[in-house]
């Protein structure tokens, strides 16, 4: 797309904005889904992903302050931060916490990349970033945001006693009443959970007794993620699985030998889609 052209859509969308509210979202939304400036791997995802309608599942709308903690590659991030910037809003990403003394070296540089990737307001705005972790402070203001997201993360916490009931409390303090939390995660149903999600697969049940027990209600369920052809039964867990494609023990070099085809063909896993709601 040339960059006469992309300006006149955000033009449009801007229009868009102004004269009709419900048309929005609609515009805003698909005109960050297909821009140009998206990474070719993250757009190969859309298919599984789904980000039009997760998005507007978990309540994304204009002018918003959005909070995503733990952003990873960036997938969302590649949406988010130019949608905040289109509509008037503010995109804040929860990233490796630099005030925690016992963080990892590769932690920081992963952090300094991801800031660095992020860092052209023309393309993404004014993108803020907050500390995150098991000790770190709170992800903004009490009250600031009003919506909160975190895909694919919850397993990564549940392992570590106390972690999760530490994370969801500061979901919960930093959202305005009313506010929204989203959520997706690798969902074990109907299969037991493993050793608290070991597998990367978490019972339905135990996301939702997280974020109750912090103060949230459960808004809505949503099946725009789920995939009936994940048995959940694979040799390295979830990571088994597209994007990862893990073909051996953690720690050990990819097995040459190991056969994708099965896994590959599943695609990617079958997840919960969430949306939580702060009472006010």
């Amino acid at each position: 797309m040339t960059d006469r052209r992309h300006l006149l859509l955000l033009a449009a969308t801007a229009f868009c904005l102004g004269a009709t509210p419900a048309l929005a979202d609609d515009s805003a939304l698909q005109l960050a889904i297909s821009s140009p400036d998206r990474a070719p791997a993250s757009v190969a995802r859309d298919g599984a992903r789904h980000p039009y309608a997760s998005l507007v599942f978990w309540g994304l709308k204009p002018k918003q302050t959005i909070v995503e903690v733990s952003p990873g590659g960036g997938y969302w991030t590649e949406i988010l931060a130019p949608y905040a910037k289109i509509t008037g809003g503010t995109y804040v990403a929860g990233v490796a916490d630099l005030a925690n003394p016992k963080i990892s070296e590769g932690a920081k540089k992963g952090r300094a990349a991801f800031e660095t990737r992020f860092a052209d307001p023309a393309k993404y705005g004014t993108v803020q970033f907050a500390n995150f972790g098991p000790v770190a402070g709170p992800l903004g203001a009490p009250g600031s945001a009003d919506l909160v997201i975190t895909a694919r993360n919850v397993h990564n916490w549940t392992g570590q006693p106390g972690v999760a009931d530490k994370i969801f409390a500061d979901f919960f303090a930093v959202l305005k009443p009313g506010g929204l939390l989203g959520i997706e995660d690798h969902r074990a149903d109907p299969k037991s959970e493993t050793d608290k999600g070991a597998d990367g697969y978490l019972a339905t049940a135990t996301v939702v007794a997280l974020a109750e027990k912090a103060g949230f209600k459960l808004d809505a369920q949503s099946e725009i993620n789920a995939n009936p052809k994940d048995t959940k039964d694979h040799p390295f867990g979830v990571w088994t699985l597209p994007p990862v494609r893990q073909s051996a023990p953690s720690g050990q070099p990819a097995d040459p030998a190991f056969d994708h085809a099965k896994y590959d063909a599943i695609g990617e896993s079958d997840r919960m889609t969430l949306r939580f709601r702060k009472p006010g």
